[in-house]
Order: C-alpha cells, then sequence, then structure tokens
C-alpha cells in the first residue's frame, strides 16, 4: 500500500527525514523561464507536481534485470520495488553524471552506462506527484561485483528477475512495486527490453 503525506512538508513522516537529499535542489522544467529549467526543491516539486528531469538505470546480467526494494526511509514509495535505480539530476548536473553517480551511492558500485531512451509520465503517489522527464540509462554486470553492499538507507534489498517474471509478479502483486516501475513496464517494456539486449 502506498503512504500517503500531507501537501505539508512539515506533516513527512520522521522516519522520512532521513532520506538522503530530501530539500535537494533538482532541475524543474518550464518552456515558459528564460531556458526552460530552473532549481527547485525535490520535495516541493512532488508536493506542488512540477514537472522536472529524472533519470532511470536498469543493470542487467544475462536476461534478468536488478531491481531495488526503496528503503523505508524513503519520503514516498518506500518498501515498494522500482527498477536498478532512479533519481533527479542535482540543478546543473548532467543525467549522465547523476545516473553513475546515483548508482555508487545507492549500490556501492558502478558500471558504464549508455543512455537508450526517454520516457515521460506522471503519476499521483498518495498526495504526492511524480511529472518527469526521465533519461533511461541501460548496463551489464559485472560478475565480481558484490551486490549485498548497497547503501541501506536508500536500498531495503535487491534482487534479479526477468522481464517475465517481473511482468508476472506485478500482475499478481501490483502494490508491491512502485507506480513509476508500473509504468515503465506496461508502456514501455519493449523499448526497455530491447535495450538490455544489446551487446555490452
Amino acid at each position: 500500500m502506498t503512504t500517503s503525506y500531507s501537501t505539508n512538508p512539515e506533516s513527512v513522516p520522521e522516519s522520512a527525514l532521513n532520506d538522503i537529499g530530501l530539500h535537494e535542489k533538482i532541475t524543474a522544467i518550464d518552456p515558459a523561464v528564460t531556458g526552460g529549467l530552473y532549481a527547485i526543491d525535490k520535495l516541493q516539486a512532488h508536493l506542488a507536481n512540477v514537472r522536472h528531469l529524472a533519470i532511470s538505470i536498469f543493470v542487467v546480467s544475462g536476461s534478468s534485470l536488478l531491481i531495488q526494494r526503496r528503503a523505508s526511509t524513503k519520503y514516498h514509495s518506500a518498501n515498494l520495488w522500482a527498477n536498478t535505480v532512479c533519481s533527479h539530476p542535482r540543478w546543473q548536473e548532467t543525467p549522465e553524471h547523476c545516473a553513475q553517480r546515483r548508482l555508487q551511492e545507492e549500490l556501492g558500485w558502478t558500471v558504464p552506462l549508455k543512455p537508450f531512451g526517454q520516457i515521460d509520465y506522471a503519476a499521483q503517489v498518495g498526495e504526492l506527484y511524480e511529472n518527469e522527464q526521465v533519461h533511461c540509462f541501460w548496463g551489464r554486470f559485472d560478475e565480481s561485483i558484490d551486490t549485498a553492499n548497497f547503501n541501506t538507507r536508500e536500498v531495503g534489498a535487491v534482487n534479479w528477475l526477468t522481464i517475465p517474471e517481473i511482468l508476472q509478479q506485478m500482475d499478481q502483486q501490483p502494490q508491491t512495486f512502485t507506480e513509476w516501475f508500473k509504468i515503465y513496464m506496461t508502456n514501455h517494456h519493449e523499448m526497455i527490453s530491447t535495450a538490455l539486449q544489446q551487446p555490452g
């Protein structure tokens, strides 16, 4: 079940205040402003339904995708399963730099990442909003990496599943997955599957 928060930032549960970067400045998108971009507080962007930049990473090994369960301290969608990493470029940070940084910060390791597309989506998560222009990246897993060495302030667990297994679990237990991952797998799984089948 997705947790609902009031639109008052002070009402965010105390556990979620441990979320790293809760009030980071991220990149809002508005064609009406000069340059089309401006800085906004991350929490405020999700409270006020402001369109903003995001990144999503898909790391594969063979035919399996590494997914993560978000930590219990996340300010929304806590304890739900998502793709390998999802995050937001900081203000004036490129999506490419953000992707490498967040892979290291969340999972404790990096692999070479390649861009493969963009997904635009909007979804309500309780009383918060996802309104995102997502730059997507994929990478091939290095078998020497220890996947248990993740940042527990960001990640609760990791697992390897094939796309068919993910779709089956989403059909059987949709409440255990984030809204954006369900959108990715429902509306964009062919694009994602094609990207993940590319040679490393």
